[in-house]
């Protein structure tokens, strides 16, 4: 899915306050359903690999633009025709949700919805051709936007909200960076419009693991360290510290590398240490609404937050 080395030397972060509540303390009111979003991943999971060009694919990104459509003011969609580095050409699609699309002070929020056309880390050269069924590794952050689809829809934020889902992420190979980071790549270059700056962002992948420890990432450490700081205050503020460990452990090719390079503040919250990764076994048994509701509390509560 991503290249991946050790820390070594990481910058030194400063302290950055977690915004008030609202007056109205909405925030506290706000209840992410952990058993929503399994649920939701689970759905798409039934499509079947979500490999840019096949049948599930199509029909799992119609079923997010349908369910976004009942919960966003907005949605837009990005298609085109990536030319692969063979010089085969195959289709993509983002999908972009957003509620109060007319607001300047925005926040977006990243995952990724394709699924990985190989399981490279199978023993077998038979097992390694096939495609993953990525229950983490993509559904898990599709449940996460569509159950965060449920609370804004229920509570509008005072802010503008953005949910993106980035199509080729996982689709090519990261030991040259070739057809990989596609949708995110795409999407640095087609911003919503050429001010386009949200107050941060946050990508969010493989966050449903049963056994959840996310550590802070190092390019997010090195290149956004204040919004690495707000959102593992909010963890703590909330009593998540156990599954948000501020510590860092790994750098990581992901999604928030094209939208840093693109001046987006952009963090990535990923549990990287999944045993499943890559492999046919990451399936719906291995992640949990409990993980999915603990990523979902933090991120409710960002975007509940009355200053950013």
């Amino acid at each position: 899915m991503m290249l991946i080395r050790s820390v070594a030397t990481l910058m030194t972060v400063l302290p950055l306050a977690v915004g008030c509540h609202r007056g109205d303390d909405t925030s506290s009111n706000i209840k992410f359903d952990g058993a929503a979003a399994l649920s939701y991943a689970a759905k798409q999971v039934a499509f079947g690999p979500r490999v840019p060009g096949t049948p599930a694919w199509k029909n799992a990104g119609d079923w997010i633009v349908t369910q976004m459509r009942q919960r966003a003011d907005t949605v837009i969609e990005q298609r085109w025709v990536h030319t692969l580095a063979t010089g085969d050409s195959i289709p993509m699609r983002n999908i972009l949700a957003r509620w109060r699309p007319q607001a300047t002070d925005r926040i977006l929020y990243v995952t990724h919805w394709d699924s990985r056309p190989v399981a490279e880390n199978e023993n077998t050269p038979e097992r390694k051709k096939m495609p993953i069924p990525g229950a983490n590794d993509g559904a898990s952050g599709v449940g996460l936007f569509v159950a965060l689809g449920d609370l804004l829809k229920k509570t509008p934020p005072n802010v503008g909200v953005d949910l993106l889902f980035v199509d080729g992420e996982d689709y090519g190979n990261f030991s040259t960076n070739a057809d990989v980071l596609i949708g995110s790549k795409y999407f640095a270059t087609h911003l919503p419009s050429a001010d386009y700056r949200p107050l941060f962002g946050v990508l969010w992948d493989m966050i449903g693991d049963k056994d959840l420890q996310i550590f802070e990432e190092g390019n997010s450490l090195q290149r956004a360290p204040e919004v690495v700081t707000r959102v593992w205050e909010a963890a703590a503020s909330l009593g998540h510290d156990k599954a948000f460990i501020a510590q860092p452990q790994v750098t990581v090719t992901d999604d928030h590398i094209p939208l840093l390079d693109a001046g987006l503040r952009v963090i990535d919250v990923i549990d990287i240490d999944y045993p499943y990764h890559h492999k046919l076994s990451d399936t719906m048994d291995k992640i949990s609404a409990k993980s999915l509701a603990t990523v979902g509390d933090v991120a409710a509560t960002l975007l509940y937050r009355d200053e950013q």
